[in-house]
This record gives C-alpha cells, structure tokens and sequence, in this order.
C-alpha cells in the first residue's frame, strides 16, 4: 500500500452540532434515569419497611442498579462514538479499500463492546437474558448458566421452553399479546425448571426490542423472590393460624386487618364484618370509644395494657393488648399494630380462686380455734388471725419462726408436732398453758393432724389449738358445786340428827329449871338452856339453807333474811374479830326464791370477810337496809382494802378474781348478778368513802295481790 492510501493520521474532526444536541440528550435522559430511581427507592421505603421482612435492600438495588446502568450506557455511548467515528471516516473513505489496520480496529471496538456488555449483564445478581419472539435466546448472564447449570453454549440458540417445566409457551398466549401491544411487563412469574423440583418465584421486567418500530425481541431482569415468597408464605401461615389475635388499626382505633383468631374472639364468622365495625362498635360498656387507638398525648410508645371489647353477641371479652405505632417519615402515626390474648375465662378463673380464697379466709377467720400449719422444718407457714382473740399476739410474730424459737412454747405442743410430723401418730391431742400477752396463762388443747400435699405427701402438721380456760374453770366449779350439794345433803342429815339430842336437853332443862336446885344450878341450867335454843336455831338455818329450792317464788323478809345468814356466818366473824353492824328494818316484802338470795348475801358477807382479814386483824362489816320509791336496798361496807378503779368493771366477769390461787375461782359475784337479775333486781360496788367496799343489792317491792 503506497503513502497516498494509508489512512490520515491527523487528529479527529470535532463533533457536528447533530452530535452535541445527541450528547446533551444523552445525558439529560441518564440523569432523569437516575432521579426516577433514587426518588422511587425514597417513597418506596417507608413501604418496604414496613413489610414483615427486609425488603429494604429493594429500593437500594433499584438505585444501584439505575447507576450502573447509566454508566454502561455511558460507555457505550462512547464505543458507539468510536465506531460513528471510523465509519464516518469510512464513508469520507468511499471507494477506499479499508486497511488492515482499519479493519482490526473496527474489530477491537466490536469485541470491546461485546465484552462489556457481557461483563456488565455477568456481574448483575439477578437473571438477565433476551430472546427472539419465538422464544430462541440470544444472551445470557452467568447468573441463569448457574441456575439452569447448563453451560452458556448449550443456552444460547436453544428454545427458553427447552429449559421450562412451567409455564408453557403454548399457555401464555394471551399474556403474550398484550405484552406486545403495551411492550413492557412486570410482576411476578413462578417457574418450574426441568432440572429443579420447587417452584421458583421471580420479580421480572420485560421489556420489548424494538427495530423499525417493530418488536422483534424481549430482554428480561429477573430477580430470585424464593425465599422472600416462602416467607412470606410462612408469614401469612402464621398470621393465619395465630391463636392470639393480630390486628392492624388506624389512630382511631379503626381496623385495618384482622387475622382469624381475632375474629373468633370477637365472636363474627368473617373478617369482612370485624373490618367494617367502627371503633365505638367495639367499645364495651366504660370503655373510651377508640379501644384500639390512643391518645395524641401517648405519642404510640410501646403498650401493654388490658382491655375489654364488645364481642357480636354484646358481652365483653377480656384482652391483653401489646401494640406499638408506626410512623410515616414525617413523623406522623399511621396505624398501630398489636396482639390481643384472649384472658375472659382466666379473669373468671381468677376471680372465682379470689372469691375461693376469700371464703377460706374468712372461713377461718370465723373459726373458733387457732389454725396452725406448720412445715416439716418446724417453721410455721400460716397462722390465723384467731391469735389475736386467744393471745393477743399477731400472725406476723409466728410466721417463718421455729417452734422452739417461739418463747415459752410448751414441752407438749412440742412433742405433739413431732409425733403427728414424724408419722408416729396419725392424730394427737394435748393440753398445754400459754401465755397471753397481757401476762395471763391460758389453758389450751391442741388437736393435730398431717398435712398432704396434692401427691398425697405429707408436707406439714395442722394443729388447731382452743381455748379452754373457761371450761377448766367450770368443770373445777361445777366439782366444788358437786361437792358443796353433797355437803348440804349431808348437814340437812346432820341438822335432823342433832334436832334430836337439842330437843331432849331443851326439855331436859326446862324440868330441871322447875326443880328446887341452888342458884349456882340454876344459872348453869339457864345457860345449857340459852345454848341448846341456840344450837337449835343454827340448825334450823342449816336446813333452811340446804333446803331445795320450791317452786315458783315467795314473799321474803329481807332484814330476816338477812339475819338468818349472820347466825351461818356467826362463828367464823367471831373467830376473825368481825364486828357486824347491822341494824334491823321493818321492810315491806320483797318476792323471790330465798335460798337463792341466802346465797347472794353469804357470798357477800364471806367476800367482805376475807377482804378485811387479808390487811388487819380485826374489822367492821356495817349492814344497811332502806326502801326506796318501788324498791328495797341492802348495802354491805366493810373496811378492808378497798376495790382499786382499773379492776372495778370487771369484778363482776366470770373467772375475774383478785385472791391468790385457791381462795377463790372467780364466779361469786358473777353467780350473784345472776340471780339478783333473775330476780329483777341488781348489784353495784363501790369504794366507800373512808375505804373499804361497799356491794349495794337492789330488790323491787312485792306487788299486793
């Protein structure tokens, strides 16, 4: 080839203005290209963000995508550039044999494009192909040879149906057609390859190929949604077969979705009907009208709250709500999604174990014993509330104690617990004293037995423990009752045996009184006289007193009465140096039983003797009788210590007594209230003004027939 052929070294001609106008819109449509994507990925996000799983990385895809693709086209555009260049040279070339040189280097521009654009579509993680109209595919990437594991050379030139179980050319006829009419598709395709068993699923878009205005091609970018559908199938698998319920509402508590368990609680058949209720639907009675929507001043934090709702039928199911907002990216709540437990039967389960617990509570509390439990550690577990009646003490003081840490704890409460605990016995009782907390000991019967717990174990010993102080004093009064009735028998025996012997010496010494005898005789038989009248009006008196009592009540003169309970007592006031001030009255009768009252005055005269003989040798005991407008008076004052004001209300309680052990068991005057009630009438101690008591008996007059 000779210098005038070789081809002109010289710099490229500028570009035309045809070619600058083409470079502006060039680059006017790759940055409108680039704007669409990023703001499609910013309103898309907030919407993919939303969804159950991480589809964020779509809108992110997208952009990166819409960038990689503009500078691909970029650099084609400068490939296509190079080759408008040589084949403008070429045609300023006509007639011209190219060169080799010319020829390689339209070669190398080819191949260099070529390259590109398979290392482009090569290095996209999604399926990227295209194919003539009959299906025949022209290019494909590296991502469809490794899907398909076909080589790319078995790929090419073959039939895409070749490669497909489903779907089948034959079947998508109508699919086709309006593909070719509107030239772009997007949505997603399942497939099923002949060399895969599972069904695929792929988010395509197609786009048309287009020549002279015809479309004699597809291209294709698929990208692998698989696992994001199986999830999503999992998803909504479970949203369906929740047990709770699941809802989405909007701000004012309106539904927006509603998996079937909710509409289950809610009593409906479908979920067409809970979503179209409006919020004050749902409200149950109390209850404010948006139950599922909150308040602008909570600002959609976090929540878990009870709640109540209104089933279909109108009654109220009880619901546990978690929920949390969602929000837009203005800051603004969208819609609240949460879970509803349904808790109405464990609320009536609840309540009825608290009404249950209550009824036992007060169940034992209304019991008249103590309710112990104590563990096989020897701690006690549960103490009632009756220990504040018995001991004075409070629960809290035995609680998680040990027995024997307990102060004064008995020796026999002790072995009982261990007796029934270790399983020696079954059962067991015992009798033990305690001490109140006012000081006091009490009597006290323990009965035990083991506690099983729901294995049919033993776990503890439940003791109930009563009080019998009061029993143990009536059973000790009642024997000394016993007793003193077996003693009036035997003096009213005694007294009609003596009555006798007396009447035989009163007659005796009145005969001698009549005989001639020396005064000295006389005055010895005067007074065997003066002591056997006596005698014989001692026994009169005994047998008076251990008389039963008749029936129905009598007329009573109560100064004779009186009298006639001085001469029993006589002997004893002597022997004490007593003087008895006692001043007879002319009374109208009185009505009532008067052995009965016999005893109310002995009770008394014994009390103010024993009173006087505790603090000095010798006293006065001054009887006074009155009458007063419907009724008639005796007091009885004597000089002794006095009753102190603190134990002056209680003197007259059953078992209440201020003498030491054995003088006496505390029923005197509790027994001679009773009677003087019985006998409408009344008794009342004081302390007398220069010391002393003073016990005032108050009987009504009788009624004239």
């Amino acid at each position: 080839m000779t210098e005038d052929t070789q081809p002109p070294t010289s710099a490229p001609a500028p570009p035309s203005r045809l070619e600058k106008e083409e470079l502006r819109l060039w680059r006017l449509a790759l940055g409108l290209l680039i704007l669409f994507a990023t703001g499609l990925a910013a309103l898309s996000w907030e919407q993919l963000q939303d969804l159950p799983y991480h589809l964020g990385a779509v809108s992110i895809g997208m952009l990166v995508l819409a960038v990689l693709f503009a500078a691909y086209v970029y650099g084609r555009r400068r490939e296509v550039s190079e080759l408008k260049h040589v084949l403008r040279h070429f045609q300023e070339r006509a007639g011209a044999t190219p060169s080799e040189e010319q020829l390689d280097q339209l070669s190398q521009v080819i191949a260099r494009s070529q390259r590109s654009f398979k290392e482009l579509i090569d290095s996209f993680d999604d399926v990227a192909f295209a194919t003539s109209l009959d299906g025949t595919l022209r290019t494909v990437n590296r991502r469809l040879t490794q899907l398909l594991a076909v080589p790319y050379g078995d790929i090419v030139g073959h039939k895409i149906e070749d490669f497909l179980e489903e779907p089948k050319t034959g079947s998508m006829k109508a699919e086709i057609a309006r593909f070719l009419e509107k030239r772009r598709w997007s949505g997603i395709a399942p497939v099923r390859l002949k060399n895969h068993a599972r069904v695929l699923y792929f988010d395509c878009v197609l786009n048309a190929i287009i020549k002279d205005d015809e479309v004699v091609g597809v291209s294709a970018l698929a990208r692998d949604v698989t696992e994001e559908r199986e999830k999503e199938r999992r998803f909504t698998q479970l949203f369906e077969t929740l047990q709770e319920g699941v809802y989405f509402s909007t701000p004012e508590g309106k539904l927006l979705e509603a998996n079937p368990a909710l509409v289950r609680m809610l009593g409906y058949s479908s979920k067409e009907e809970v979503l179209g209720l409006e919020p004050a639907a749902l409200q149950s009675d109390g209850e404010q009208p948006a139950v599922l929507g909150r308040s602008s001043a909570e600002r959609g934090e976090v929540r878990e709250r009870e709640i109540r709702l209104r089933r279909q039928d109108g009654s109220a199911a009880i619901l546990l709500d978690n929920s949390r907002a969602v929000w837009d990216n203005s800051g603004n709540i969208v819609r609240y999604q949460g879970t509803l437990i349904d808790v109405t039967e464990r609320r009536k389960m609840e309540l009825e174990l608290q009404r249950q617990e209550e009824f036992r509570r007060y169940l034992l509390e209304s019991f008249p014993d103590l309710i112990l439990v104590i563990d096989l550690d020897e701690r006690y577990t549960f103490v009632s509330a009756r220990i504040r009646d018995l001991l004075g003490s409070r629960p809290e003081d035995l609680l998680g104690k040990q027995v024997d840490e307990v102060p004064d704890q008995s020796a026999e409460f002790l072995a009982l617990y261990r007796d029934v605990g270790s399983g020696r016995k079954k059962f067991g009782f015992c009798e033990y004293g305690a001490r109140s907390q006012d000081g006091s000991w009490r009597t006290m019967r323990a009965n035990a037995s083991p506690l099983f717990d729901a294995e049919n174990k033993v776990n503890g010993v439940i003791v109930s423990v009563r009080d019998i102080t009061l029993e143990k004093k009536l059973e000790q009064q009642i024997i000394q009752s016993e007793r003193l009735a077996a003693m009036g028998q035997m003096i009213g025996g005694f007294a009609h045996e003596l009555n006798n012997p007396l009447t035989s010496i009163l007659g005796v010494s009145e005969l001698l009184q009549d005989a001639e005898v020396n005064e000295n005789t006389r005055k010895h038989l005067t007074m065997l006289q003066q002591q056997s009248r006596r005698a014989a009006e001692i026994v009169q008196n005994l047998m008076y007193f251990s008389r039963p009592p008749a029936a129905g009540k009598n007329d009573i003169n109560l100064s004779d009465l009186v009298q006639k309970t001085l001469h029993l007592q006589a002997y004893s006031l002597r022997k004490n140096n007593i003087t008895v001030d006692f001043l007879p009255e002319m009374l109208p009768p009185t009505s009532g039983d008067p052995h009965q009252l016999m005893q109310v005055f002995l009770n008394l005269v014994l009390n103010a003797e024993q009173a006087i003989r505790d603090v000095r040798d010798k006293g006065t005991l001054r009887i006074r009788l009155a009458k007063n407008k419907d009724s008639l008076s005796a007091s009885f004052q004597d000089d002794g210590p006095g009753i102190a004001p603190e134990i002056l209300p209680n003197i007259f309680d059953p078992f209440y007594t201020t003498k030491r052990p054995g003088r006496g068991t505390g029923l005197g005057l509790s027994i001679c209230k009773a009677i003087l009630r019985e006998h409408g009438g009344n008794i009342d101690a004081t302390s007398g003004p220069g010391g002393g008591a003073v016990f005032t008996v108050t009987l009504p007059i009788a009624r004239l027939p």
